[in-house]
Parts: C-alpha cells; structure tokens; sequence
C-alpha cells in the first residue's frame, strides 16, 4: 500500500530533446506574458498559475547530477 493519498503524485516523464524544447519555449513565453502555463504529464493536465515559485535545484551524488526546474504553487481546491 502506497504512503501516497489519492490526490498526491510523483512521476517521471522523458521526451525527446525536440519536445522538451518545444515545452520550455511554451513555458518561457508563459513566464515572460505573465500567463498560465498548460501542460499535460503521463495523461493528467497540470495548469500552472503565472504567480508560481520558480526554482532550479541541483543535485549530486553516486557519481551522478541532476538539475531541475521546479515550478511551485498552491492548489486552489
């Protein structure tokens, strides 16, 4: 049984480099227009609020390294 209730999630999406380019231009422009960003993960539509927290976390160990763009708000249910 998952510690999860049914409202939380945690995945991982990859895409091909052409894609996740495709997504950061939409994000970008979001971002520079003050606007909502729309985006759909692994069959769920995310709508990201124009006033969410933006932060890139890095990450090391193992012999390995992670970046992440982070983007962070409250639900509004």
């Amino acid at each position: 049984m998952s510690d999860q209730t049914a409202s939380e999630r945690d995945v991982e999406k990859h895409y091909p480099a052409s894609q996740f380019v495709d997504k950061l231009r939409r994000l970008a422009d979001c971002i520079e227009q003050d606007k909502r960003f729309r985006i759909q993960v692994a069959g769920v539509r995310v709508s990201v609020p124009p006033d969410a927290t933006i932060s890139v976390e890095h990450e090391r160990g193992d012999g390995e390294e992670e970046i992440e763009f982070q983007l962070r708000w409250q639900r509004d249910d």
